[in-house]
């Protein structure tokens, strides 16, 4: 009898309603089957998962109400391709991304140069630098870059992280001299003389960058902390790392048992060395209130178009020297992929050009089909793909995990780097979609901003922010709205191997949901990106609020 009366005394002093119903919204959600379903409350359980979600005349359940007073509300966004830590990093160097001018980025660098120790920063882009209103047609030098840093050693990675740019006192504190050989897979620029003219690509930058004084552990939290604030001030619920190591794989684990990690990361190991220091007995599945994994791993086959890294078939429409950078070989790039996915890996390649596509997709073709269809083996960028490999994507049931801004960004330079006939299978998202191959959407960040309206807004449109070109560029590209919204949430979670836990407001699955200012799906195309995310919530816990 005393132990009913407990019961019944415990029962009277629960909270009378568990659930918390998010009423008067203009919801939007996937189902699994990827049709659009529209709804106006969102019920969440006290465990952080959907219970429902309900048409504006259901009768509603019991549980605290919250009235979103017609605000948009959307499962929370994706990224499927993008550089965790990197992100958080430019809070706290000098950032040159949109800078127009050599002297503008050096009038940024002075301005924001630390008190002491190296000057750093990235973000470079010498094919949006202007001289009297030309394009300066060149990269920068260490001799410019003196003018604003003196003596003190600084350093600037361009921003796709495929160069670096570095100043007199950087290349001497590196042991750089003309005799300095280029290393495979990189390049040092130089002058007609052969000496080394300040900047460095892909293989080349670690002559400079193992010269620099490594970080500590309480700056890595701060950049961590200063990644996640950012992710979901523009509504990321979730990111795929594209490359990490150990100590931030780590990293990530201490910040996730302290109940600090407030998105989910997917994320991938940067090669093999890394994948077998984080996970020597197979993969990592998702855990800790599936807010991490480590099942993937990361390749890299080519360097990027802007600083003519990117591996291609042909020598370079204007550069017929070179065809770019074979950072991983054809026959080393097989023997990672097979390997990693015989031992249950998904691999996930980052390849620029023709070539190096061509050499990812023959990496994959080497995998047994079962393999490929289990683990849902990713192709990173797929970005200048000849039109003979672009049937492979749906053939090899490869992922195309593909980055929209790219295209709106890249679109005057990919013309120039490669010429109109190898762009018939260029940033082609409805060709590869059509064929019947699965995409899923990212940003690249901090190479592209993290902000995912931006990038449907490129989906979208196929035009820069400023609306350029009029119509779109390459126009029959463009993915219609659902797709775009599918590609930053179920088709990225499905990419992740979560789409049973994230990516739609299906009941069962985490509440991980955003509002926005205004609805994508009605507002003018051109306005997209100008859409900002209003709250986040992870588990049904709000973590941002405008």
């Amino acid at each position: 009898m005393k132990k009913l009366l407990l019961a019944v005394l415990l029962a009277a002093a629960a909270p009378a309603f568990a659930d918390t119903l998010y009423t008067n919204a203009n919801g939007y959600t996937l189902d699994g089957k990827g049709t659009l379903n529209r709804f106006a409350t969102l019920v969440v359980g006290d465990d952080g998962k959907v219970k429902a979600t309900l048409p504006a005349a259901a009768t509603l359940p019991a549980g605290t109400r919250i009235d979103m007073a017609g605000a948009t509300l959307w499962p929370g966004l994706i990224d499927a391709h993008g550089h965790v830590m990197r992100l958080g990093e430019l809070k706290l160097v000098v950032d040159l991304r949109d800078s127009a001018s050599i002297p503008e980025a050096l009038a940024r660098i002075k301005a924001g140069a630390p008190a002491a120790g190296w000057i750093m920063g990235r973000g470079w882009n010498q094919e949006r630098w202007y001289a009297d209103g030309k394009l300066i047609g060149r990269f920068p030098t260490a001799a410019e870059l003196d003018a604003a840093t003196g003596n003190r050693p600084a350093w600037f990675a361009r921003v796709d992280g495929h160069a670096g740019w570095a100043n007199s006192a950087a290349m001497t504190a590196a042991g750089i001299t003309r005799d300095t050989k280029d290393p495979a897979g990189g390049e040092i620029i130089r002058d007609a003389k052969g000496n080394p003219t300040g900047v460095f690509v892909d293989k080349a930058m670690a002559l400079i960058t193992q010269a620099i004084p490594k970080d500590d552990a309480a700056r890595l939290d701060l950049v961590l902390e200063k990644s996640l604030e950012t992710m979901a001030e523009v509504g990321l619920t979730g990111a795929h790392d594209a490359g990490m190591d150990k100590d931030t794989w780590d990293r990530y684990v201490r910040f996730a048992e302290a109940g600090k990690m407030t998105a989910r990361i997917y994320a991938m190991a940067g090669g093999p060395d890394n994948r077998k220091a984080i996970a020597p007995t197979g993969p990592i599945k998702w855990g800790w209130d599936d807010r991490l994994a480590m099942q993937a791993m990361k390749l890299v086959s080519d360097g990027a178009l802007g600083s003519r890294g990117a591996y291609l078939i042909a020598p370079y429409a204007d550069m017929p020297n070179t065809r770019g950078l074979d950072i991983t070989p054809a026959a080393r790039l097989k023997t990672y992929i097979t390997q990693a996915s015989r031992d249950g890996f998904q691999v996930n390649v980052h390849a620029i050009g023709d070539q190096a596509n061509r050499s990812t997709m023959d990496g994959f073709a080497a995998v047994p089909a079962a393999e490929r269809v289990a683990l849902r083996h990713r192709n990173e960028h797929a970005q200048i793909v000849d039109m003979a490999d672009l049937k492979r994507f749906a053939e090899l049931n490869i992922i195309a995990s593909m980055q929209p801004t790219h295209a709106t960004s890249d679109k005057g330079m990919a013309e120039a780097r490669v010429g109109e006939a190898r762009l018939q299978g260029a940033y082609a998202w409805q060709q590869i979609k059509k064929s019947g191959a699965q995409l899923a959407l990212g940003s690249d960040f901090p190479v592209e901003p993290a902000d995912p309206m931006f990038g449907i807004h490129a989906a979208v449109t196929r035009q820069s922010r400023d609306g350029l070109p009029a119509g779109g560029w390459r126009p029959w590209e463009k993915l219609s709205r659902e797709d775009a919204f599918a590609g930053f949430t179920l088709w990225a979670a499905r990419a992740g191997h979560n789409e049973d836990k994230v990516g739609t407001l299906e009941p069962g699955k985490w509440a991980d949901f955003i509002t926005l200012e205004a609805d994508p799906f009605t507002a003018p195309e051109g306005d997209l990106w100008k859409i900002k995310v209003t709250a986040t919530w992870l588990a049904g816990k709000q973590v941002f609020k405008r």
